[in-house]
């Protein structure tokens, strides 16, 4: 399985085509002031309503069009959404709860608030993550089989890392953190990742809510005499492909939803 037919490579356009899709009608909208910037199911809006009745929550109303997060210091509005975020997790409604936090950043690239990462898919914020595809000069990609006590998407593959960038950290840092610490990739070889470009998806993901997140997309070529080792027990061992058989497992859902979309932007611009 060596090549890549037509068809296969447009079913992995359409598939980057189709990664960003709008939001269920059957959401309550979230903003931040007069942007639109989440979405909450329905499951949550008796909770959500019954938490910010009962409590303070000063820079957060409802109504029965929308949540509004109103501007404030970032501090303040983060403490509100904390508050909120763990009370609907303590009723269950916010799962694989991660105790690190991710932020927000307005078009402007100003951190707003920071909150639960756990809470980003709930509340449908839009995350970041780094993604690396680990390539080698025969032309194979490594990718990581996720272990199977992941709480989200265990036992897919991923890319030979990837990873969501907390509040406290650069998107490079967290790049090469989540090379070490997934794939054992030292940081003089993590170094040398080439940044190729971003993602954006916005899609449902049951039942936690709605995966928005930017992904940016970085390659990095491995030595051949590297094989990857993971040190934070997430990936439970890695595999060598080729691209054509790594368009295959895209396409018979093997992948991650995320990973999917990075692995198939490799292999179209080594197409092109």
């Amino acid at each position: 399985m060596n090549s890549l037919t037509t068809s296969t490579l447009a079913a992995l356009e359409e598939m980057l085509q189709n990664a960003k899709r709008n939001a269920s009608q059957d959401c309550l909208p979230v903003y931040f002031e007069k942007t639109y910037i989440g979405n909450i199911g329905r499951p949550l809006i008796g909770a959500v309503e019954e938490l910010l009745k009962n409590g303070s929550y000063p820079h957060i109303q409802m109504d029965i069009t929308r949540i509004i997060l109103k501007s404030a210091p970032p501090a303040q509005l983060s403490d509100d959404l904390r508050a909120l975020a763990n009370g609907l997790h303590q009723a269950g409604f916010i799962p694989a709860w991660r105790n690190e936090e991710f932020a927000w950043y307005g078009p402007d690239g100003h951190e707003y608030f920071r909150v639960e990462r756990a809470a980003f898919r709930t509340f449908g914020f839009r995350s970041q993550a780094a993604h690396i595809n680990g390539y080698t000069s025969a032309g194979t990609l490594w990718l990581g089989r996720r272990s199977e006590s992941k709480q989200i998407d265990p036992g897919k593959l991923d890319n030979l890392s990837a990873g969501g960038i907390n509040a406290n950290e650069t998107v490079v840092q967290c790049a090469i953190r989540e090379l070490w610490e997934e794939a054992g990739v030292p940081e003089a070889i993590a170094q040398q990742i080439n940044p190729t470009g971003k993602l954006l998806i916005h899609t449902p993901h049951p039942p936690h809510g709605i995966h928005h997140e930017s992904l940016f997309m970085f390659d990095l070529e491995l030595p051949r005499n590297l094989v990857p080792v993971n040190h934070d027990g997430e990936v439970s061992r890695f595999i060598e492909v080729n691209l054509a058989e790594a368009a295959a497992r895209i396409l018979a859902d093997e992948f991650t939803s995320d990973a999917a979309l990075v692995t198939a932007d490799f292999i179209l611009r080594r197409n092109r």
